[in-house]
């Protein structure tokens, strides 16, 4: 972990996503930085979920895994909140939140023409309802000084044919991120959206194993590579300390300079 050690004493995260891939990569740099308390959502693989708590545990962080299927609307967005809500108040007697990252998201590769209502749904709830209706839940407890993270994509500066509505969800997200950075600054509160480009993820691992697909992803890199759990984790990390405080309302690309 390269995280600085003590970046984050004494801090509060929820991070949706967060069972594998980048949001468990970034849980366990905000737990070596020494945060508290961490909120780990899964959707639905409850065992890497446990994994990721007992390995935060083992970085000297308590942490919870808490289920919700965002993918459903609203009232699982409720009930992720509301859970997080009771685990934080028995942990610490009393409920705050310094860092919400909200990670969890879903890319469907699929023609403009065959995306589904049911696809369409799915993708909004998740990718756009879910964040806004978090943030809105987690606002009257985010403590002075904190941080909201928004995952956002490359595909929002690069045109992805097959991502319509994974794209759209996602300039929905950037444009929320610059809406709401007035409204919490008032508290020293910074709202960013930050970018992966193609990342090694278990999510990507069956058609990056390709090695023609590896080697177009790569090519799509200005460093000629597929970018890493790591490498995102790090932009992300630094944007939730304080040495980013002066960061706001911001679109920061991690994409390793794709389709520059």
């Amino acid at each position: 972990m390269s995280t600085n050690e003590g970046e984050f004493n004494g801090k509060v995260a929820l991070i949706t996503g967060a069972s594998r891939g980048i949001g468990a990569e970034i849980a366990k740099k905000i737990a070596a930085g020494g945060a508290e308390f961490i909120g780990v959502h899964y959707g639905n693989n409850k065992d890497a979920a446990l994994k990721v708590v007992d390995e935060i545990k083992a970085l000297g962080s308590n942490a919870v895994a808490l289920q919700a299927d965002l993918t459903k609307g609203i009232s699982e967005v409720q009930k992720l909140w509301n859970e997080f809500e009771d685990a934080v108040r028995s942990e610490l007697g009393s409920v705050h939140l310094d860092i919400l990252m909200n990670n969890a998201g879903i890319a469907p590769a699929i023609p403009f023409e065959e995306t589904s209502i049911e696809t369409f749904e799915d993708v909004i709830n998740l990718n756009l309802k879910a964040p806004y209706f978090i943030t809105q839940a987690a606002s009257p407890f985010i403590r002075n000084g904190g941080r909201i993270i928004n995952i956002s994509t490359g595909f929002t500066r690069v045109a992805g044919p097959m991502q319509s509505i994974y794209s759209a969800s996602k300039g929905a997200i950037e444009t929320l991120t610059l809406s709401l950075a007035p409204h919490f600054a008032s508290k020293g509160i910074t709202i960013n959206a930050v970018r992966p480009g193609v990342t090694a993820t278990d999510m990507n691992k069956d058609w990056l194993a390709n090695p023609e697909a590896h080697a177009e992803a790569a090519s799509m890199s200005a460093f000629s590579r597929v970018g890493t759990t790591e490498d995102v984790a790090d932009v992300v990390t630094f944007v939730a300390s304080e040495e980013a405080r002066w960061i706001t309302g911001q679109f920061i690309d991690a994409t390793g300079g794709a389709k520059l």
